[in-house]
This record gives C-alpha cells, sequence and structure tokens, in this order.
C-alpha cells in the first residue's frame, strides 16, 4: 500500500518541510484533509495555491547553498518567443497572439545535473511529498518525468532576465523558490484563460497589450511553495533587478508515466538533448490536447 510506504519513508522529511504548519506525513488525519481541501479550494478559484513558509528556515538556508552551488551549471539561452512556443503566422494579424513576441532570457540547470543526494532530489522523489501534491491536484497518483533533463529543475534568474507571456507544456507545475532577487521577479497570471476546448485569443491579446483587469500577481518568497496549472493560466516573470540572482525549483511531474518534453523545447532551454529526445525525433511525438505549446 502507498500509505505504508509513505509512513516508512516519513523521517526524510522531517527538518525539511514545516510539518506543523503542512501536515502532509497524515494527510489522511483531520489537519491532513483540511490543508487538501484548502489548496483544492484555491486551486479551483484561480489555478493556483501558495503554501508560505512551506520549507522551515533551516532547511531554507541549506537550499539556498545548494541552488547557489548548482546555478554555474545553468544554460541560458535569450530568444524572441510568443506564448505558444511558435512560429509566427503572416495569415493573422500583427497583433494576434501568435505574433506578439518578446524577449525571453532564462537560465535551466537540468535535472542530470542534479545529484541524488540533493534535498530537492530527495524532496521530489518522496513519495509522500509525491502523494501530497496529487491529492492537492485531485489525482489518485502521479509520476516523475521520464525526461532527464526536464524532471527536476533550477530555474536562475540574473538581472535583467525575464520569462514573457506564456504557456507551460505540462497541466500543472510545482515549484520552490530558494533565493529571491533584489526587484523584479514578480509572477503575474491570468487565471484560467484558455481551456482544452479554445485558445481564447481575444483576451490573450487584452492580456499583452496590457490589461490588468484579469491579473493576479504573486509576492512569491524564499520556502514557497507554489503549485499552477500553468497550462491554462497565461503568466509570466517579470525581469529580475540588483545583483542577486532569483532562484526556483522546478518539480515536473505527470498523469501518466513515462512523459518526455518535446525535443525542440530541450534543444531550446538546455541547450542539448538526451538520447531519449533523439529516438522521439526519429518516431515523432503527439500531444494529448490540441493547444498550442
Amino acid at each position: 500500500m502507498l500509505s505504508n510506504r509513505i509512513q516508512e519513508d516519513d523521517t526524510s522529511l522531517h527538518g525539511l518541510i514545516d510539518l506543523e504548519r503542512y501536515p502532509i506525513d497524515s494527510l489522511e488525519g483531520d489537519r491532513g484533509r483540511a490543508l487538501i481541501d484548502e489548496c483544492r479550494q484555491q486551486l479551483g478559484e484561480d489555478g493556483c495555491v501558495v503554501l508560505k513558509g512551506f520549507v522551515p528556515d533551516e532547511a531554507l538556508a541549506r537550499l539556498e547553498r545548494e541552488t547557489e552551488r548548482l546555478s554555474p551549471d545553468a544554460h541560458y539561452n535569450q530568444t524572441e518567443t510568443n506564448p505558444y512556443n511558435s512560429d509566427p503566422d503572416p495569415s493573422l494579424p500583427a497583433s494576434h497572439p501568435m505574433n506578439r513576441f518578446d524577449d525571453r532570457t532564462n537560465g535551466f540547470v537540468a535535472g542530470d545535473r542534479i545529484d541524488h543526494d540533493t534535498i530537492i532530489r530527495q524532496v521530489y522523489s518522496h513519495p509522500g511529498f509525491q502523494q501530497f501534491i496529487a491529492s492537492v491536484v485531485g489525482e489518485e497518483e502521479i509520476h516523475p518525468y521520464a525526461d532527464p533533463l526536464a524532471d527536476l529543475v533550477v530555474n536562475v534568474l540574473r538581472e535583467g532576465c525575464q520569462h514573457p507571456w506564456h504557456y507551460d507544456t505540462n497541466e500543472f507545475i510545482v515549484t520552490m523558490m530558494t533565493r529571491q532577487s533584489h526587484g523584479g521577479g514578480r509572477f503575474e497570471y491570468a487565471p484560467g484563460i484558455r481551456s482544452p476546448e479554445g485558445e481564447n485569443f481575444e483576451e490573450v491579446e487584452k492580456v499583452i497589450d496590457g490589461d490588468r483587469s484579469r491579473l493576479k500577481s504573486l509576492d512569491l518568497q524564499p520556502g514557497d511553495l507554489q503549485v499552477f496549472f500553468g497550462r491554462y493560466s497565461l503568466h509570466r516573470v517579470t525581469p529580475a533587478q540588483g545583483d542577486k540572482e532569483r532562484h526556483t525549483v522546478i518539480f515536473a511531474y505527470a498523469k501518466e508515466p513515462g512523459f518526455i518534453g518535446r525535443p525542440e523545447r530541450a534543444k531550446r532551454i538546455f541547450g542539448r538533448m538526451a538520447p531519449v529526445h533523439e529516438r522521439l525525433l526519429e518516431e515523432g511525438m503527439q500531444r494529448s490536447d490540441s493547444l498550442a505549446d
């Protein structure tokens, strides 16, 4: 039984997560069920939930040192991109979101650079943490990415780096900030602006044009855990300011086992592909929905 395996492995979470405030080690108890209900309610309202202070201060200091040690391995890429990571469509007006490009400069530490003895890898792989995330997003279970580059990633933003309006490849994403920049680096999003049934280009265009009527902005801090339905909510990170890097750990899970990101995406984000991506290029791959990436 999964619950027995969680109980056997719980000790590895002690000291890494504030289990008194967030009892993810006892999800079947009253406090655990209340936590899940609260998270699901928030997700249902706007597609995002933030657990403030998920990591206690002592562990947070270790996490910051860990991502600081990993950050020199980040691959930086600078490109002009639209919200769909696609080529422009000359058949559409210049104002159409498919033809709206902005500068994206990001650094990413790939998963195969993150050792199994790191704290973030231990949390990512822990069955209790995975069961907690699955419960929050309403699934019986979730699965780590089979993608060796994109399973566990550290996003590094130096001064001036930003991630403009975009959607995520996966339906949901889990992130934990370990270090904040001196300024900027704010997370902004338009909850549920598109759905599996349609892109809602008209409303997306309004957001890109500066309409903030449906936007939400988060003041994320180191130690905060965020669960976000980023496939349906347009979002961005504003340019980082100052000489202190902004570090965010990305825990990537999927509803089905065996998920692997697109080869061209791996090449763009990490500057290289893994052998599994090379095989996908030869075999071809299909997405489970018809939305643009």
